[in-house]
C-alpha cells in the first residue's frame, strides 16, 4: 500500500505530539501542516520536516495532495476546520472535545456518517491499558451490574510551576480565558474523566447536575489580554442509563498531583480500581471470593494501540473505530448539560 499523507491542522503544542506519532509509523508522512499563524508554522515545519504549508483549511484542500487529517486547532474553531475536510473525503481525527457545544459536534458527526470516512476523536486516555481491560471485564459481567462510581481527574499546574509558570505563559493563560476559546477545567480534562468513567461503566449518561467554580487568580481577574473566567474546578453526579449512578470531579488546583486520573467502580458481583497515575496504568480488582474479605488484587492488562495507530489502521483496513465522532458528540451532550445544570443552581438564591 502507498503511504498515507496526513494534514495536521493547528500546529500549536500538542500538535507536536501528533506529528511525532505519524513519524514513527512506516509507510506514514505528514506532508503539511495549516496555522493562521505563518510564524508558528514554518517553526512547526522545521521542527519536523513537513514540506507543505497553508494557511487555511480551503488552502490545503485546494491543493489536495493528503488523505487524512490530524485536528489540533483550538475548540472553538473545531467544527469550522472540520467540516470541510470531511465534505472532501478526508478521514479526520480530532482533538477532544468534539466541539464547542452539542449541535455542532451532533452536525459534525452525521456529517462524518454521510461521508463513510474514518473518524475518531483524540480522547488520549483510550491508551491507557487498564481503562481498556476494565472496560472489557465490566461487559462480560465479572462485576455483575453496575451500580456505583467515583471517578476524578486532578492536576495542580494552578498551583506550582513544573510545567511552567501558568501567570506568565500564553499556552496556560488561554485555558483560563473563555474569550480565547476555552471551556475551562470541564472542557478541557473533564470530558477525558468523563469517558474514562462511562466507557468502563459501558453506559451513556442519562442525567447530570453539576456545579462550576472559578477561583480569583489575579487581581481583577485578568492577565493582559486574558480575562481568567474560565471554569477551575467541577463537581458533577450522574446517572446512567443502566441505573448506575455516581461523582465526577476535576480540578487544576489539586496540589500533589501533576496529572491523575482514578476511577472506582462497584457493581453487585464484585469492584474495580482504575488508575492512571504519574504516567502508569494500573487496575485492580475485588471479584468472587475475594468480595468475602475485602480483597483488592492487581490485574494485568494488555498493552493497547493508541489512538493515532488505531486511526492509521482503520484507513488502511476499512473499518470504522472507536471513539468515534458519535461518541464525541454523546459527550458533548453531557458537557452542555452539566452548563445548563450549573447555571439553573446558579441562579438560586443562597441559603
Amino acid at each position: 500500500m502507498s503511504d498515507i499523507r496526513l494534514l495536521i491542522v493547528g500546529t500549536g503544542g500538542m500538535a507536536n505530539a501528533h506529528a511525532e506519532a505519524y513519524a514513527a509509523m512506516p509507510g506514514v508522512q505528514v506532508v503539511a501542516g495549516v496555522d493562521t499563524s505563518a510564524e508558528r508554522l514554518a517553526a512547526f515545519q522545521a521542527r519536523h520536516g513537513i514540506p507543505h504549508g497553508f494557511s487555511s483549511v480551503a488552502d490545503a484542500l485546494a491543493w489536495g495532495e493528503f488523505d487524512a487529517a490530524s485536528n489540533v486547532t483550538p475548540d472553538a474553531v473545531h467544527h469550522a476546520t472540520t467540516m470541510p475536510l470531511l465534505a472532501a473525503g478526508k478521514h479526520v481525527l480530532c482533538e477532544k472535545p468534539l466541539a464547542a457545544n452539542q449541535h455542532d459536534a451532533a452536525e459534525m458527526a452525521e456529517a462524518a456518517r454521510r461521508a463513510g470516512v474514518i473518524n475518531m476523536v483524540n480522547l488520549s486516555y483510550r491508551n491507557v491499558p487498564a481503562l481498556i481491560e476494565a472496560g472489557r471485564m465490566v461487559a462480560e459481567g465479572a462485576i455483575g451490574e453496575v451500580r456505583h462510581f467515583e471517578a476524578a481527574y486532578l492536576q495542580s499546574w494552578l498551583t506550582q510551576p513544573a510545567w511552567g509558570e501558568w501567570s506568565t505563559n500564553a499556552q496556560w493563560l488561554w485555558r483560563l480565558s473563555t474569550a480565547h476559546g476555552s471551556m475551562g477545567v470541564l472542557g478541557d480534562i473533564g470530558v477525558h474523566i468523563l469517558d474514562y468513567a462511562t466507557y468502563a461503566a459501558g453506559s451513556p449518561v442519562a442525567d447530570v447536575s453539576c456545579r462550576l467554580t472559578t477561583f480569583d487568580k489575579a487581581p481583577g481577574g485578568k492577565i493582559g489580554d486574558y480575562v481568567l473566567d474560565a471554569n477551575d474546578s467541577f463537581n458533577m453526579h450522574l446517572r446512567l442509563e443502566n441505573g448506575a449512578v455516581g461523582v465526577v470531579h476535576a480540578s487544576r488546583m489539586a496540589t500533589g498531583h501533576f496529572n491523575d486520573l482514578s476511577l472506582r467502580i462497584f457493581g453487585t458481583l464484585g469492584g474495580l480500581d482504575v488508575r492512571y497515575e504519574n504516567n502508569v496504568s494500573i487496575l485492580r480488582a475485588c471479584t468472587g471470593d475475594d468480595r468475602l474479605t475485602a480483597t483488592w488484587r492487581d490485574v494485568a492488562a494488555p498493552e493497547v494501540r493508541t489512538n493515532y495507530q488505531r486511526f492509521i489502521d482503520a484507513i488502511r483496513d476499512g473499518h470504522p473505530e472507536l471513539p468515534d465522532f458519535a461518541r464525541g458528540a454523546q459527550l458533548q451532550r453531557v458537557l452542555d448539560l452539566a452548563v445548563e445544570s450549573d447555571a439553573r443552581d446558579s441562579a438560586r438564591q443562597t441559603i
